[in-house]
């Protein structure tokens, strides 16, 4: 695939907290928090609801529905605006932008936001039917990813054996994920520019500080059943502290044509140069992001040097190291506020996050025709990235 020839302009971004699940945003359904991101992002990008032609928004714990049409007449847009949900879970809401890109180059929008938006603590309670009347339902947790179900392991089973495979321990993974904290620390009145305000959830609220005693005291979440010696499988193990918790959240991004922009009369921002979606095995799907973001920044001429910066939202620290080793990305360079790892993980919502939170520190800090990354990985073998620049 060729990079655009007239790529879409970024006019606005915004996003609640993320706030892990049961606080201060555990009482409202997805639309409820996703409305007033929307309108708060109509507002301060001075676009008005009328002009809007589509809105593209990942969930993946809503089970069913069109969260994307709720979301939209919630926040007051005219009916005739069209509204695509996506569900590619983790990967949904950087998925949603580069299908909102795709509506402005065929010519089926001008206007567009894209995004994600997740309920988790409003998730539905999923059962599967029974096949006759002797049956009960039959709770779950979490649907299949793959049909074979050697090929379709626990997340959390998934990251201890990537960690075995290379050698990434248990002190380097809880290390890292203590950095993302601090970092989310020291950058909570900067991101606050970037939050809406959603009753009481003004800002992001996981990140804490971590001593050496209260880090030694996290339990270990999983161990790789692929080391025959009981004691180094220890050593690579996934703690609770290397997991980004369970969350809620929105954020969503403005996209236009350039021609629509000038017809408004409102700057843009930057450059949505590409984005891509890919998949990997299923049984290894730390790889997704990495991969994703490998193959978008090869169609566009570009290597990890060439970034000002990348935002990878870490389901789990040793996901985030194996990214970087595989880009060969300078640490500096990612996640400059915090990652998931510090923040949290409403699914549908972050990889759209992420996004914002690049576009953020990149308007604050990076000169003119700087190139910034946004990556994920989904479960299932999923990956997905875009990449913009600044104008």
């Amino acid at each position: 695939m060729e990079p655009a020839v007239n790529p879409p302009v970024i006019l606005g971004w915004a996003r609640s907290a993320v706030v892990p699940v049961g606080g201060a945003l555990g009482a409202l359904a997805a639309h409820e928090i996703g409305a007033p991101v929307l309108q708060a992002l109509l507002a301060r990008s001075g676009v008005p609801a009328q002009a809007v032609d589509a809105v593209v928004a990942g969930n993946a714990l809503g089970a069913g529905g069109n969260p994307a049409r709720m979301v939209a007449l919630a926040a007051g847009l005219p009916d005739h605006v069209a509204a695509l949900s996506v569900d590619t879970q983790c990967c949904a809401g950087l998925d949603a932008l580069t299908l909102a890109a795709g509506l402005l180059a065929s010519g089926n929008a001008a206007i567009a936001i894209a995004g994600g938006v997740e309920a988790w603590s409003r998730a539905p309670i999923r059962q599967h039917r029974p096949r006759d009347a002797d049956e009960a339902p039959v709770p779950y947790d979490r649907p299949a990813f793959a049909p074979d179900p050697a090929r379709d392991p626990d997340l959390l089973l998934a990251a201890a054996r990537h960690a075995a495979l290379h050698s990434i321990g248990r002190a380097q993974q809880d290390a890292f994920a203590a950095e993302s904290h601090a970092k989310a620390l020291a950058w909570r009145e900067r991101m606050s520019q970037e939050i809406v305000p959603i009753g009481d959830a003004t800002h992001d609220s996981y990140a804490r500080e971590l001593t050496a005693s209260r880090m030694a005291r996290m339990p270990i979440e999983a161990v790789a059943d692929t080391l025959s010696d009981p004691a180094v499988a220890l050593e690579m193990a996934v703690s609770r502290l290397a997991i980004a918790p369970r969350a809620d959240g929105a954020a969503f991004v403005l996209l236009a044509t350039p021609q629509a922009a000038a017809a408004l009369k409102i700057a843009p921002r930057f450059h949505w140069l590409g984005g891509t979606s890919i998949g990997v095995a299923p049984e290894m799907p730390m790889l997704g992001a990495s991969t994703a973001a490998d193959a978008l920044l090869r169609r566009a001429g570009l290597d990890a040097d060439a970034l000002w910066g990348a935002e990878l939202h870490e389901a789990f620290a040793v996901q985030a190291l194996s990214f970087i080793q595989a880009l060969g990305l300078q640490l500096s360079r990612l996640n400059r506020g915090g990652g998931g790892l510090g923040r949290g993980h409403p699914i549908g919502a972050s990889g759209a996050i992420s996004l914002v939170r690049l576009l953020a520190d990149m308007a604050h800090d990076a000169p003119s025709g700087a190139h910034g990354l946004a990556a994920i990985a989904g479960a299932g073998g999923l990956g997905a990235a875009g990449l913009v620049q600044r104008l």
